[in-house]
C-alpha cells in the first residue's frame, strides 16, 4: 500500500507538540513494514534552514480561491528511513515568524493557510503518486478529507483513496467564519449541522470527522472521553454518530531517542539491571538548575511541559505550599501560556529552596529532567495521549497523573501487598487528591527496596511503534477494502 501523512508539523523538521513526535516515528514504522510511505508538510520558515538549497519538484501548482489563485511549488525533502518527505511551498502563507500565530493570538488567515495546504496536497499526489491512504491529522489537514469527498467527488484518480483522521487533542477544531465555505470554494451544501457547520462557523475537525472512512485517537481512554460533553468540546455528538468508526491507538515513542542506556544527552548511563547511574544524572539535573544544595535523600520532582490550563497548573499551584513543608524539590522545564510562566516564576521567588524553574525550551535539559527526577508530575486536566509520563517509565523517573486519557492507559497504581503497578493516579481533577497522590509517591520513595521494584516495573514495560504500527496498518487495509 501507498500511505500519505498530511500533517501541519513532524520531526526534524518543526515541532510545537506531540504531533510532530508522531509524524517523525510512525511513518517510518509503516515504511519499516514494507509499505510505500510519503509525508508533506508545510513549508515554514523554520523548515528552511533544513534545505539551504530547494529541490523544486512541482514549480508551481494553481490553487483557486473565491476571488483569486494562489501558487504553490513543491520541494522535494528527499527519503529518510524509507520515507519520502516533501514540503509545499508558499512564502506568503508558510514564510512566518509563528507556525499558528504570534503571542497576540493565531493567524486570522489559517483557514487559507491550511486550506491551500490541503488542496496542494492532492494536487501534488496526482503528479507524484496517489496513496491508497491519506492519513490527516488534526484540524489543519481535516478539510482534506472534505475537499476529497465534494470538490474532488468526481475525479477518477482519487475515487477510490480512503481516508484517516487522526484526531491529536479534540480542543483545537479550526473555527472560521461561515464565509469560508465559500473562499475555499465548498459548496455552501456542507455548511449545515449535520456536515461542518457548528455554532455558525466553518469547524475544520468537524468535517474531517463527517468526511474521513475512519477516525482515530492517540490513546483508548480518549476515543471514549471525546464522546462526552466533558471532552469533546461540542463535537461529543457528531463523534458518538461515527462511534464505529473511532479507534483508540495509543502513540508509542522513539526508544532510540529515550532511553537511559544509550542516551547521549544525560550525565550517566544506566538500565533496568543496573540502575547506579541514576543518582549521577540526579546531581547533574540539580547542578543545572542551580540547586546542588539539594541532599541526596530529597525527592526531585520533575515537570517537562507545556506551560498551559489544559496541563492542570493551577493544581500545582494550588498545592506547593502544603507541598513545601515535605522533603521534596521541584523542577520545571517548559514554556506557554503568560499567566502560568508567571505563576511558576511567583513560586520559585517564593520557595527558591524548594523550586527551580526555567520559562524556555530545551531538549538537552528535557532529557536531563527525565533522567535525574525520582518523581514526575502530570496532573493534567485533559491529556489525550501524553509521552512524557511513558519517557518517565523508560527513566525510572515514576509518574503522578490524573487518570484522564493516555495517562490512564499508560499508568498502573502501585499497589504495595503485590509490589505491581507503575506509578500513582488520582481521579477527580481536585487540588487534595493530586496531593495526596503525590503524598503516597513520597511514601513508597522511602522504602529504598520497594521504590527500585516501582522503578523496574516502569522500566520494563515497551511503548514502542511496533503494536501501534501493526494496528494502523489493520486500519489502513480495513479503509482501503472499504474504497474498493
Amino acid at each position: 500500500m501507498h500511505i500519505l501523512f498530511a500533517a501541519s508539523e513532524c520531526l526534524p523538521f518543526i515541532k510545537t507538540g506531540g504531533l510532530a513526535d508522531v509524524i517523525g516515528s510512525l511513518p517510518r514504522e509503516i515504511a519499516r513494514h514494507g509499505h510505500q510511505v510519503t509525508v508533506y508538510v508545510p513549508f515554514y520558515r523554520q523548515v528552511q534552514s533544513h534545505f539551504p538549497e530547494k529541490k523544486i519538484v512541482i514549480p508551481s501548482i494553481t490553487i483557486p480561491f473565491e476571488y483569486y489563485n494562489r501558487f504553490a511549488a513543491v520541494i522535494d525533502g528527499g527519503k529518510r528511513d524509507g520515507v519520502q518527505f516533501y514540503f509545499i511551498d508558499c512564502p506568503e502563507l508558510f514564510d512566518r515568524e509563528g507556525v499558528y500565530g504570534t503571542p497576540s493570538g493565531e493567524y486570522p488567515d489559517n483557514w487559507e493557510r491550511f486550506g491551500l495546504f490541503c488542496r496542494a496536497v492532492i494536487e501534488a499526489s496526482k503528479l507524484l503518486g496517489v496513496p491508497d491512504i491519506f492519513h490527516v491529522h488534526d484540524w489543519q489537514t481535516s478539510v482534506l478529507s472534505v475537499y476529497l469527498r465534494t470538490v474532488y467527488y468526481f475525479d477518477p484518480v482519487l475515487r477510490k483513496t480512503g481516508t484517516v483522521l487522526t484526531i491529536h487533542n479534540a480542543g483545537y477544531q479550526g473555527w472560521f467564519p461561515p464565509a469560508t465555505t465559500a473562499r475555499l470554494l465548498f459548496p455552501w451544501d456542507i455548511f449545515t449541522m449535520d456536515r461542518v457547520e457548528q455554532y455558525d462557523t466553518f469547524n475544520f475537525l468537524k468535517g474531517g470527522i463527517v468526511y474521513s472512512d475512519a477516525l482515530t485517537t492517540v490513546s483508548h481512554k480518549y476515543a471514549e472521553e471525546i464522546q462526552t460533553p466533558e471532552f469533546g468540546g461540542g463535537l461529543e455528538g457528531t463523534l458518538r454518530k461515527r462511534a464505529a468508526d473511532l479507534h483508540g491507538i495509543l502513540n508509542g515513542v522513539d526508544y532510540a531517542k529515550w532511553n537511559p542506556e544509550t542516551d547521549g544527552r544525560i550525565a550517566a548511563h544506566y538500565s533496568i539491571k543496573d540502575l547506579s547511574g541514576k543518582a549521577e544524572c540526579k546531581r547533574d539535573l540539580l547542578h543545572a538548575f542551580g540547586a546542588s544544595h539539594v541532599k541526596e535523600d530529597t525527592a526531585v520532582l520533575g515537570i517537562v511541559s507545556r506551560l498551559a490550563t489544559q496541563k492542570g497548573f493551577d493544581l500545582t499551584a494550588q498545592i506547593i505550599e502544603r507541598l513545601a513543608f515535605e522533603n521534596i524539590f521541584l523542577i520545571v522545564l517548559g514554556t506557554g501560556e503568560p499567566y502560568y510562566e508567571n505563576l511558576f516564576r511567583s513560586l520559585h521567588e517564593r520557595f527558591p529552596e524548594k523550586i527551580s524553574v526555567r520559562i524556555t525550551y530545551d531538549e538537552t535539559l528535557a532529557h536531563k529532567v527525565e533522567a535525574g527526577s525520582d518523581i514526575y508530575l502530570m496532573p493534567s486536566r485533559y491529556e489525550p495521549c501524553g509521552l512524557n509520563q511513558i519517557y518517565s517509565l523508560k527513566y525510572g523517573a515514576v509518574p503522578v497523573v490524573r487518570a484522564t486519557g493516555g495517562l490512564d492507559d499508560t499508568i498502573e497504581e502501585w499497589d504495595p501487598e503485590t509490589r505491581t503497578g507503575t506509578g500513582f493516579k488520582f481521579q477527580g481533577y481536585y487540588a487534595d487528591d493530586y496531593l495526596k497522590a503525590v503524598q503516597r509517591a513520597l511514601s513508597v520513595f522511602h522504602d529504598k527496596d520497594a521504590w527500585q521494584t516501582l522503578m523496574r516495573n516502569g522500566m520494563a514495560r515497551d511503548y514502542s511503534w511496533t503494536k501501534p504500527g501493526e494496528a494502523y496498518l489493520k486500519l489502513y487495509e480495513e479503509v482501503a477494502q472499504r474504497r474498493n
